[in-house]
C-alpha cells in the first residue's frame, strides 16, 4: 500500500534560500521500515534526511531519525534544528512555551524558541586536548599551510570525532585548497576571526576526509564544539556570530550564545520545497 506522507526540503542556517545548508523532512514517518528510510535518504542524497515519529520518552515533544545517505546518526546540529522547524510548521504543540524537546539516538535535546529562530544546547565534548603531534602534521600538509600558522588546536569530539585548528584571519581560511586525500578518516574544523565591524566574528570551514572528501556548508555540531573551544579558552565572548559557507558560495551564519551553563547554537531556517512523499 502506497501512503503519502508530508514531506518538506529545507534550509537551515539561512534566513534566504539557497544560502544555508539543505535538509530534507519526512512528517508522518510512523510506519516507515529502516531500509525505507535509508533508501530515501540515499535518493535525496542529502547530507542528511530526517523522519519524525511519535516521542517513545514521556519527557519529548516529538521523536527524529537523522539518515545520511550511508548511515543513520545519533544527533546532528542543522538536522535537529530543521527539524524542530519542520514539526512545528507542521502543527506540532510542544508542552513547554519556550522550549521543545527533541528525542534521537542520543538522548533528549533541548531547543530554545527565540522568535523565530531556534537554538539547540550544545552537547559535551566527549575528548578535548591539544592533538597529537602526527595528527597534526597530517593536518597541516592537508591544507598545505605552514605548520607555524595553526595559532592553536584541539580536539573538540561532540560525537562525529571532530578536531580543530585556529588560523589567524577569516582571509587565510577562505583561501584554502584542501588536499582531502591527505585528510583520509580526519573530520577537521578550521577557523579564524574576521576583522572587526563584520557581520560575523569568525569563519568557520567542515572538511570531512570520508570518500573521496567534500565540505559541509554549515555545521551545527562543529559550531557546537567549536563554540566551547573558543569560549573555554577566552578567545571568543560569550556571544558572537560564525559564518559558514563562503568556500562554496553559500552564506551561513550561526548565531552562539552562552546562556549560564549552557551554550545554545541558533540559526534561522527557511522552506524550500514542500509537498508529499509517496512510499
Amino acid at each position: 500500500m502506497v501512503t503519502a506522507r508530508r514531506f518538506t526540503q529545507l534550509d537551515v542556517f539561512s534566513a534566504q534560500p539557497l544560502l544555508g545548508n539543505p535538509l530534507a523532512v519526512v512528517l508522518d514517518a510512523d510506519g516507515l521500515s529502516d531500509a525505507q528510510m535509508a533508501a530515501f535518504a540515499r535518493w535525496t542524497n542529502l547530507s542528511e534526511t530526517t523522519f519524525l515519529l511519535p516521542p517513545s520518552d514521556a519527557g519529548a515533544d516529538y521523536r527524529v531519525r537523522i539518515f545520511t545517505p550511508q548511515r543513520e546518526l545519533p544527533f546532528a546540529g542543522h538536522p535537529t534544528l530543521g527539524s524542530c522547524h519542520a514539526w512545528l510548521a507542521g502543527g506540532g504543540r510542544p508542552r513547554r512555551d519556550a522550549e521543545v524537546v527533541q528525542q534521537c539516538g542520543v538522548g533528549l535535546v533541548r531547543i530554545r524558541r527565540d522568535g523565530a529562530r531556534l537554538a539547540f544546547a550544545a552537547p559535551p565534548l566527549l575528548r578535548s586536548g591539544p592533538l597529537e603531534p602526527a595528527l597534526l602534521q597530517r593536518i597541516v600538509r592537508g591544507l598545505g599551510i605552514e605548520p607555524a600558522q595553526v595559532l592553536d588546536h584541539q580536539w573538540v569530539d561532540n560525537g562525529p570525532g571532530w578536531v580543530a585548528v585556529r588560523l589567524a584571519t577569516a582571509e587565510q581560511v577562505l583561501r584554502l585548497r584542501p588536499d582531502y586525500a591527505a585528510l583520509r578518516g580526519i573530520k577537521l574544523g578550521v577557523v579564524a576571526p574576521h576583522p572587526a565591524g563584520s557581520d560575523a566574528q569568525f569563519e568557520v570551514r567542515a572538511l570531512i576526509g570520508e570518500g573521496t572528501g567534500y565540505e559541509d556548508p554549515v555545521t551545527g555540531s562543529l559550531n557546537a564544539s567549536l563554540a566551547q573551544w573558543l569560549i573555554g579558552s577566552g578567545f571568543a565572548g560569550e556571544r558572537y556570530v560564525a559564518a559558514q559557507g563562503g568556500a562554496l558560495q553559500r552564506a551561513g551564519r550561526v548565531h552562539v550564545a552562552r546562556v549560564g551553563d549552557d551554550i545554545w547554537i541558533g540559526g534561522d531556517v527557511c522552506a524550500v520545497v514542500t509537498g508529499t512523499m509517496r512510499l
